[in-house]
């Protein structure tokens, strides 16, 4: 089944409207510059709340990072109370490493050839739970490090799939698109976050989140699936 993540999560209701249609995991921003970002206390409290609603129901929950030192990504993980981080920014392997297995690497590679080079550099320090992706792959962008509502190209979202079994595929998906990638690529896991919002960064569009996971559910439900 394909893995469904929703990312720049920053309010309680969409949280839980999320865990309850199903999400697989949810993502917390803690870049300031990013409009979805939250502050490590107000998420503090809303994972709290999340999980004494939820209890062993409750999505696992990653916190996104951009250039961030490991030792303050780890501080941030336990004070919030986060089952792993996503790097986001031009974190180097070493960075990854550090942080032994609690975070997984966002690539944006521009060709194939990129793709497998930063896949030898990352896969080697990705988590070993095989509840969370291996690697996540975003569309590139020169200035931007993810959410940009562009999409990953076909050709390097293929080659890094058949490196590592646990892909996740981020970049421009959305409810009307998202089942004809998943039938294409075939990822671990999809990752969206402007793709269920309705002009509003961080506030989700709970009509677009319910589209979105049955969309998806649809494609593994598909006997004529490839």
């Amino acid at each position: 089944m394909t893995r469904i993540k929703v990312c720049g999560i920053t309010t309680l209701d969409d949280a839980l409207l999320c865990a309850r249609e199903g999400v697989d995991l949810l993502g917390l921003n803690f870049y300031p510059p990013s409009p979805r970002s939250i502050a490590p206390e107000a998420a503090r409290v809303l994972t709290g709340a999340l999980r004494a609603e939820l209890g062993a129901a409750c999505p696992l929950l990653l916190g996104v990072f951009v250039n961030e030192d490991p030792g303050a990504i780890i501080q941030i993980i336990d004070f919030v109370g986060l089952d792993g981080a996503q790097l986001s920014g031009d974190e180097s392997a070493e960075s990854l490493a550090a942080l032994q297995g609690r975070a997984v690497k966002a690539i944006r590679p521009r060709s194939a050839a990129e793709a497998a080079e930063h896949a030898a550099r990352y896969l080697p320090h990705a988590p070993a739970d095989d509840r969370l992706p291996a690697v996540l792959v975003d569309a590139y962008h020169k200035a931007l490090y993810g959410g940009t509502g562009e999409q990953a190209s076909l050709e390097v979202a293929r080659s890094v799939q058949a490196l590592t079994p646990r892909m996740m595929l981020a970049g421009g998906l959305a409810p009307d698109n998202v089942g004809e990638r998943v039938r294409l690529i075939q990822p671990w896991g999809v990752d969206v976050a402007s793709g269920v919002e309705n002009g509003q960064p961080g506030i989700k569009d709970h009509g677009l989140v319910r589209a979105l996971v049955a969309a998806v559910r649809a494609v593994a439900a598909d006997p004529a699936r490839q």
